[in-house]
């Protein structure tokens, strides 16, 4: 089977699903691409490109497959006279629609915001078949979209979603987890004297950072022994906090910054003893999946995809309630190390790795043909 994969945001971590995905197909997987910079730009001409592209490659697949960055509606316009029986699927790594806008950005203020969701819209309602990464985001989506549709003035179209719901599947994220085994220090890690705490997302508002350094200062205040390492990585705009926090937990401080080399990242998150997590949002959460499959003692909240994450049986040491029992919690990890439950976390992550996972994309994407 023949697939081309198109994406029109080819960078970080949805480079890394495009690239590992069509190593390892038994299928033919051909990757069109652009630089993954200037998003807003992408989502409006993105489909222009590559559809010039696609056309002047002359090469037709059996599955073209998109991710939420194209707007699939123009594309398939602009390629109709060879695209017009070619199945189509759209992955949505993200969607706009209930993605959190920055404080930052002026497009909601001056109300031109819904046309971005209106290209996942659009994209989803074309797609013979539209696929999430995670439950909580295809049924966050699913729920969101009517809302939405409402918000017009008439011909609301809304029962287009049930026609979307219906053709709507959850393809949970492939990761390439497996790596990080010839990095771990031994088979069974050891509990460091004084406990690590890891920060390995985005800085960025969404991550919520300002949850995550009070957790920490509220620690300190009550000399509570630990260290933290601060990796992910920074962009233009970084929240304030990062740099106030950099200050007053400077002598707790073991890293502070981006790791360019995987191995120094994996090294980092063995290392680690507690992740807690304070995102607003998340549809997925590499990060995340790739600190507890290193052993590390998630904290997290009772929302989002993390749920899906760790089996019923983990709930009660790894979810929290609220900010005062998240601290609650964290004390409760730093000051009984030895009792944290990490021996058998990696098997709670372990199926998404694509030793496992490229059958189940290879399987049902053939059914599409």
């Amino acid at each position: 089977m023949r697939i081309i994969l198109l994406e029109p945001f080819f960078t970080g971590s949805h480079a890394v699903w495009a690239q590992e995905y069509a190593k390892r197909s038994r299928h033919q997987v051909t990757v069109l691409g652009l630089d993954g910079h200037h998003w807003k730009w992408r989502m409006h001409g993105g489909a222009v490109t590559l559809s010039r592209e696609f056309l002047a490659a002359d090469y037709l697949p059996d599955l073209l497959l998109a991710t939420d960055m194209l707007d699939l509606t123009t594309f398939l316009a602009l390629t109709r006279h060879a695209t017009a029986e070619i199945p189509t699927a759209v992955y949505f790594h993200e969607n706009q629609l209930t993605y959190p806008w920055s404080p930052n950005d002026s497009d909601p203020k001056r109300q031109r915001d819904a046309h971005y969701s209106f290209i996942n819209y659009a994209s989803a309602l074309a797609a013979d078949a539209v696929l999430f990464n995670s439950d909580y985001h295809r049924q966050s989506f699913l729920q969101e979209l009517p809302i939405f549709l409402k918000s017009f003035p008439d011909h609301n179209e809304v029962e287009t979603v049930k026609q979307i719901r219906t053709k709507s599947r959850t393809l949970s994220l492939g990761l390439d987890l497996k790596k990080f085994d010839e990095y771990c220090p031994r088979a069974q890690k050891e509990v460091a004297q004084t406990p690590l705490i890891l920060w390995n997302h985005r800085w960025e508002y969404d991550k919520n950072p300002d949850e995550f350094f009070q957790a920490l200062y509220a620690l300190q205040e009550q000399n509570i022994d630990f260290k933290v390492a601060v990796l992910g990585e920074s962009y233009r705009e970084i929240p304030k906090i990062f740099a106030e926090a950099k200050e007053k937990l400077a002598d707790r401080i073991v890293h502070w910054g981006y790791v360019e080399k995987f191995s120094a990242y994996a090294d980092w998150l063995w290392r680690a003893d507690i992740l807690p997590v304070t995102s607003i949002h998340d549809f997925f959460g590499v990060s995340v999946v790739q600190a507890i499959y290193c052993k590390c003692l998630p904290l997290l909240p009772k929302r989002l995809a993390y749920p899906e994450h760790v089996a019923t049986d983990y709930h009660k040491c790894c979810f929290y309630d609220d900010f005062d029992d998240l601290v609650i919690r964290l004390k409760g990890a730093c000051l009984n190390k030895k009792s944290l439950r990490r021996e058998k976390l990696e098997a709670l992550v372990g199926h998404y790795d694509w030793e496992n996972m490229v059958r189940v994309y290879d399987d049902f994407l053939e059914t599409l043909k």
